[in-house]
């Protein structure tokens, strides 16, 4: 019987590989496996490496080492041959064995040179087992090791090589620089330690049963790998909570963050919103007919706004919220400390359809509920977040810097002025930029001294030891006066007296305000996009962020800054839109360009008036590091964290 069944079987892969032939001639390619020796002619390597027996993944099992036998498969590997051909017979026979018993036993032989698979030996076992649908194949391969180049896939590839001598797995590929070592460090493994067999036959088991729901979902043929999705799904998702899911709920859970794989896939600029949206002026036409929405407002804290200045700058604004709005929006504070994902399920089961969650630690908890939910809209206070269904927000801080380092340029008796930065993340280098090239506008002698708060030390106290002679410290950021140093941009006068001279100031409360009403006037639907990735990245022209200035300053100086601060808000001036070289003394703009919102968040570069650098990831504080993961500059290139290994 079951060799009428291998026969049938032939027919039946007879079929895929004509089928196959034909749409290929169809569309000018080759029918037929790719061979390795073709490939390799224009190509240099520089070695082999004998990797031994391994479980080779089917579908990367591509072609043949020489042109001998391609004419016998189509590229799929399904046989062209008729069936009472030598070739057909011998496949039916094979092909029979694989039904009994014993089955498909010895390992096929294959050349592996970029991660794909060139059969030497075996190639009908290959056949056989491909029109079954066979996860893998076990051979003995050897390795074809192509020479170093700066080639992205060159390069991903030699990450591969490394990953391979720990983990002994061919199955996960990525289409991205770093994701090896980020999968290692996601499995809960050290950069360096080997894998188990344990290890790798749950991760093997994880991939395989990821891949097949990925590719049930990606009917758009997204450009992205099974371990480019996984990667990003595992952010959300650790490992362990994605082996207790079944398939049917890993399904549905991957495909409410199918958005965000949209935008990992476009690999673009996230779109960003410079100022309130026009129907914050008055109710969209559905609104009128239906009436107002019902909007209730939970405010998400992760600290407590009497410990934290940055948590006690966003409760001014919450009860700046219900000052103006309180009457007609329920409004709730909720503290999670170290339950994000509990605190907002109890705030929606509570009513709550606007989440405004108050620190960028709690994003990858935000995405989970905006999954979870799709009638609520969740906003997270971030900048440049890749992620559909959350929106992010922040201020263009960099505008009012602008204003204040000029105000310190005319302010600075010996040109020296300290600069207090806080963290290396997305916007605050343009801030330092724009402060030091406002200096320069009105003191071109200015020289900008660069400190960090991230770093040991204590860099207001170094600079006052420097002789600078003005600093800017910590803006007014609108929070209760936490700090024992004064705060903002002050002159140090003789015997260490501060006088303030001018900060930047944060009111959160009219960003709330005004997208609320916005919300109210539009309605959740409208507001919510699940397409793209949305920044709210507002400035002066908005009222969310202003410059405040000692009355004690002198007026002409109070006059020019005035002057800066209304162009910037007329748009008549551009902080950036003028000469500026590097600290290496590099061109970085003629006075032409105009830089985009994604130029100035990714900022990675200082300008030349300032001495000092931008600190290492590994040189910042432990409190740090964990915000510079999230929104640092150079987010991408850090090392990856560990994760904890599960109970």
């Amino acid at each position: 019987m079951s060799r009428v069944e291998a026969m049938e079987q032939y027919n039946a892969a007879l079929k895929l590989g004509k089928k196959y032939y034909s749409a290929c001639v169809a569309k000018g390619q080759s029918p037929y496996p790719a061979v390795l020796e073709e490939i390799l002619a224009d190509k240099q390597t520089v070695g082999v490496e004998k990797i031994g027996l391994v479980d080779i993944p089917m579908d990367r099992i591509v072609g043949t080492w020489t042109d001998g036998r391609k004419m016998a498969f189509a590229g799929n590997f399904m046989p062209l041959l008729e069936a009472d051909s030598e070739f057909g017979g011998k496949w039916i026979s094979l092909c029979d064995a694989h039904l009994g018993a014993e089955g498909i036993t010895d390992p096929i032989a294959c050349l592996e040179y970029m991660g794909k698979f060139y059969v030497q030996e075996g190639h009908k076992r290959v056949s056989v087992l491909k029109s079954y649908d066979s996860p893998s194949i076990p051979g003995l391969v050897t390795r074809m090791i192509p020479a170093q180049t700066d080639e992205k896939d060159v390069q991903i590839y030699y990450e591969f090589i490394r990953f391979y001598k720990l983990s002994k797995t061919y199955l996960p590929t990525f289409s991205q620089l770093g994701c090896y070592a980020r999968l290692q460090a996601a499995l809960g493994l050290a950069p360096e330690q080997e894998w188990t067999e344990d290890d790798r036959r749950e991760f093997n088991s994880d991939y395989r049963r990821f891949s097949i729901v990925f590719n049930q979902l990606n009917t758009e043929k997204l450009p992205l790998t099974a371990g480019d999705c996984l990667l990003a799904y595992v952010q959300v998702h650790s490992f362990a909570e994605m082996r207790k899911m079944t398939e049917d709920t890993l399904r549905e859970s991957l495909a409410s963050m199918w958005p965000d794989m949209r935008i990992l896939a476009k690999g673009g600029p996230i779109s960003v919103s410079a100022e309130p949206q026009e129907n914050e002026k008055g109710p969209s036409l559905l609104s009128r007919i239906l009436g107002t929405p019902k909007v209730n407002v939970a405010f998400i804290y992760d600290f407590d706004p009497h410990k934290s200045a940055w948590a006690s700058a966003h409760e001014q604004g919450q009860k700046y919220l219900e000052e103006k709005m309180g009457a007609s929006v329920p409004i709730s504070a909720h503290l999670c400390g170290e339950h994000p994902d509990e605190t907002m399920e109890e705030a929606v089961q509570q009513g709550a359809n606007v989440l405004f969650a108050t620190s960028p630690i709690l994003i990858d908890a935000c995405r989970r509920i905006a999954a979870k939910y799709k009638n609520i809209l969740v906003y997270n206070c971030s900048l440049s977040m890749p992620y559909a269904g959350v929106r992010s927000y922040y201020c263009r801080v960099y505008e009012s810097k602008f204003v204040t380092g000029a105000i310190a340029g005319a302010m600075a008796a010996n040109n020296r002025i300290g600069y207090v930065a806080n963290y290396p993340i997305m916007g605050v280098t343009a801030a330092i930029n724009a402060f030091a090239l406002g200096a320069r506008l009105t003191n071109p002698r200015a020289k900008i001294i660069l400190k960090w708060s991230c770093l040991p030390g204590n860099p207001v106290q170094e600079l006052m030891d420097e002789d600078v002679s003005v600093i800017s410290n910590r803006d007014e950021d609108g929070a209760k006066p936490f700090l024992a140093w004064a705060l903002g941009t002050y002159q140090v006068q003789g015997g260490g007296t501060l006088l303030p001279l001018a900060s930047p100031r944060w009111n959160w409360g009219k960003y709330y305000q005004k997208t609320v009403q916005t919300i109210l006037n539009a309605g959740i639907d409208a507001m919510r996009d699940s397409q793209r990735a949305i920044n709210d990245w507002w400035g002066l022209s908005t009222g969310v962020v202003k410059v405040d200035m000692d009355e004690r300053l002198p007026a002409g100086i109070k006059q020019l800054a005035n002057i800066l601060k209304n162009g910037i808000i007329s748009d008549e001036i551009d902080p950036f839109l003028c000469p500026i070289l590097d600290q290496t003394g590099k061109v970085i703009s003629d006075g032409e360009k105009k830089f985009t919102a994604e130029e100035i968040m990714r900022m990675d570069w200082l300008c030349e008036p300032i001495e000092g650098s931008i600190p290492a990831f590994d040189d910042l504080m432990p409190v740090s590091q964990k915000l510079v993961r999230l929104l640092g500059i150079y987010r991408d290139s850090i090392p990856p964290k560990m994760e904890e290994a599960p109970q």
